[in-house]
This record gives C-alpha cells, structure tokens and sequence, in this order.
C-alpha cells in the first residue's frame, strides 16, 4: 500500500487544522474568517471519505479520527459562533454591531449565551452515534454535523454580506438563536432518515431526487447567496421527509 494508505488520514487532518483555525477566530470574534475555515475543513472533510474509497484504504483509524475532526469543525466552532452570537443579541451587549471581522471578545461570561454551547454536545453525541450505527452506510439518519454548521456560520455571513433588515433583526433575536440552538440540537439526533448525496450510478431515474436537490442548490445560491444556506438545508429536510413518506406509502 505505501504511502497511499495515508492519502486520506491527511485529507482528515487538514479538516482538523481548519476547524482548529476556525475556533481561534470564533472566540476572538472574527465570525467571517471562523465561517471561511469552517467551510474549507468541510471541503476536506467531503474528499477524506471520497479518497478511503477510490484508494481501497479505509481503516478503523481513519474513522475515529474523521469524528473527532469533526467534533471540533462542525461542533465547537458552530457552538462558539452561536454562543456570540446571542452576546451580540442580548439587549445588555448596548449593540447589535455585525462588524464580524474584528477580533474583539468579551471576556466577561454571559451565563445565558451558553445555551450556544448546546451545539458542541449535541454534535459530539450525533457523531458517536453515527460511529456505532450501521443504517447510515448509504443515507443519515439525523441532520449530518456539517450541514447544521453551515446552517449556523451562514448567520453572521447573512449579517454582514446581505442587507435585508427584516432578516438581520430576526437573526439578532436571542429567542431566535435559542430557538434555532434547540432546533439543531433536535435535528441532529432525530430519528430522521435524510438522503446522502452518494451516487452509486449516474442514472437520472435512481437519483432523480439528487439531481433536483442538486440543481435547486445551485439556482438558490444565484439568487440569494448566503441567504440560501438555511433555506436549502430546509430543503433538505423537507425533500427528506416527503421522499420517505412515498417510500413508505
């Protein structure tokens, strides 16, 4: 095998050093760079899987060690991102600035704010689950970690890229961010089926479902950019949810 058989643990330990790089702006405040590095260990975190598979050379290893970049990737940087999210909302904070690109922090703790924290625990168990559960070889059974944290890190790219005030007052509720908090949380271990985006062929009537997420992705993020990302894991769930209703019927 050589040295091919750490192809894809490489690819994983790139997910983990972004993640990393990711927490270090999330707690300093720099909620746009914390979102960027977030995204790029997801990118890695896509193509760790994809390499295992085209190079034959999963292992035991490499499957704990994509959890645990994981963990830190798509649970505690969302975790912290939410946790500042509410400071910023809390009427207390005297502002509702969306100038995430500073790296200002402040050190003083807010006990109500750790409800973001939630995020973090509810992420670490769904992956311990998935680690030990074999229904999610070829679909998930709960909201995938990723995708609830690009829910999370497209709020602040929402706030500061896209100036539609209705929203930017709705994402600066703190009842809305708890809410959402919980909500993830629930998502994440529901015993909910979602399709994968896995294509064993390239056949339209098989994947069908796919091709239709896929296209309408793209169109949302033409037309509303960052603004799409909440709306297409709504379309996620939704065409998870309807997709599993006719299976059944």
């Amino acid at each position: 095998m050589g040295l091919k058989k750490h192809v894809p643990n490489l690819i994983t330990s790139l997910n983990l050093l972004s993640g990393s790089i990711a927490v270090i702006f999330a707690v300093q405040g720099n909620l746009v760079l914390a979102a960027i590095f977030v995204a790029a260990g997801i990118f890695f975190d896509f193509f760790d899987g994809l390499a295992a598979r085209a190079l034959n050379v999963k292992s035991e290893v490499g499957l704990q060690l994509d959890s645990l970049a994981d963990v830190v990737t798509s649970g505690v940087v969302p975790g912290i991102v939410m946790y500042q999210l509410i400071i910023k909302a809390l009427p207390s904070s005297g502002s509702l600035s969306t100038d995430w690109n500073s790296s200002e922090f402040d050190l003083n703790l807010q006990p109500f704010a750790l409800i973001g924290l939630l995020i973090i625990v509810a992420s670490a168990y769904r992956l311990a689950k998935f680690n030990v559960d074999d229904r999610q070889t070829d679909s998930f059974i709960g909201l995938p970690t990723p995708a609830n944290a690009l829910l999370i890190l497209s709020l602040p790219l929402i706030l500061t890229y896209e100036s539609v005030p209705m929203i930017s007052q709705l994402i600066l509720n703190e009842w809305f961010l708890v809410g959402l908090t919980i909500l993830s949380c629930i998502l994440l271990n529901a015993e909910l089926p979602l399709f994968a985006l896995k294509f064993s062929d390239w056949g339209f009537k098989e994947n069908k479902l796919r091709y239709f997420f896929i296209i309408s992705c793209l169109l949302l993020i033409v037309f509303l950019k960052f603004i799409a990302i909440p709306v297409i894991i709504l379309l996620y769930v939704v065409l998870s949810v309807i997709s599993n209703r006719k299976a059944t019927a």
